[in-house]
């Protein structure tokens, strides 16, 4: 690992700072910023609109990195998945999505994740450390270089490896660089979501903070199963976060999303999805139903597709919007945590 810092970690207000010290201009900071993030330079000598012996400090101090592409799969629906290498070694994953006239990027936040999902194939790595504000941005940096043609990279959603409430920290700096229209990636809070299992202080923290949209991975309709199958709801139970989605800020026309995953003979039944209507109720909610992509060694397996379009016909009686999201990239093990796990077993 390089002793340089990457420049990546720092924030605008940050690198103005660390400039001023040299006594260079902040604007300075500015042009730096849209090399990086809008010219998508690969060094600091490519910037030749910024004096040369500032570029030599820049080199002097700091690094701009790619992440290593270890790996990268196309399915046959355009899904492509990457497995990136990161400077000690580590794997993450993103998982570029298209859809009708864009694509979606669905990025990590941490290698690995601690929250034991049982459905999960990333939770069966354990967590090995959170990603730095650099690490998640380049995940999005990175992978616009490569979107070209009609689409364009519009939405990106924190649904990859991890629990993003888990390094809210980094993902809100990470955020800030995203959705600067100025100087960094020019993003819409409208297009980023941040999904979580559940971590309910860390949720108003979140509404507080940004106004990105929120998913919520909720999976079951009452404590003991989703206990079962996600370990958080012990220390926030269903009564808790309903609670906190409740009083969760949303701007004009926002709902929460919540990710329903369908396991069969687990959450799947009618008496789920009349359950689910009825928690649900007091919240401006819509709804993601997705089949369970099964995968390697789990004992979990994807519903019927008759079961599949009662449960959404019970959620739109209740004038829910209830959409069926079919898993992408199953050719290319785009689960979460497949590309890592075969990296981990082959190593």
């Amino acid at each position: 690992m390089s002793p340089l810092t990457d420049i990546q970690d720092l924030t605008l207000e940050e690198l103005t700072a660390w400039l001023a010290q040299r006594g260079i201009e902040a604007y300075r900071a500015r042009q730096i910023f849209k090399w990086i993030y809008q010219r998508q330079a690969d060094d600091f000598q490519a910037m030749t609109d910024i004096r040369r012996d500032i570029r030599a400090q820049l080199s002097q101090h700091f690094r701009l990195d790619r992440l290593g592409v270890e790996d990268c799969r196309q399915s046959r629906d355009g899904s492509r998945k990457y497995l990136f290498r990161l400077s000690d070694g580590l794997f993450i994953e993103s998982v570029l999505i298209p859809e009708d006239n864009h694509y979606t990027l669905c990025i990590s936040s941490q290698v690995g994740c601690a929250q034991g999902c049982r459905f999960c194939m990333t939770a069966r790595g354990g967590l090995s450390r959170n990603l730095s504000m650099g690490e998640i941005t380049a995940q999005v940096r990175d992978i616009q270089r490569e979107v070209t043609g009609g689409r364009r990279l519009r939405n990106i959603v924190f649904m990859g490896m991890g629990e993003p409430l888990a390094n809210l920290r980094q993902v809100l700096r990470a955020i800030g660089v995203m959705t600067d229209n100025d100087n960094g990636l020019k993003f819409s809070t409208r297009r980023i979501t941040v999904s979580t299992a559940g971590l309910v202080p860390a949720m108003a923290k979140l509404g507080s903070a940004s106004d990105v949209n929120l998913a919520v991975s909720l999976n079951a309709t009452d404590n003991r199963t989703r206990s079962r199958l996600m370990p958080v709801n012990r220390r926030y139970p269903l009564e808790q976060l309903l609670e906190a989605c409740r009083r969760y800020p949303l701007r004009h026309r926002r709902m929460i999303t919540f990710e329903y995953i369908l396991l069969a003979g687990v959450n799947d039944s009618a008496d789920d999805a009349r359950r689910l209507a009825k928690i649900l109720r007091p919240i401006r909610a819509k709804i993601n139903l997705i089949p369970f992509n099964e995968h390697a060694g789990s004992a979990f397996r994807c519903p019927s597709e008759e079961t599949v379009r009662d449960f959404q016909k019970i959620l739109h009686d209740r004038n829910y919007t209830a959409i069926v999201r079919r898993s992408k990239g199953r050719d290319i093990d785009a689960a979460c945590g497949q590309l890592r796990a075969n990296q981990l077993a082959s190593a």
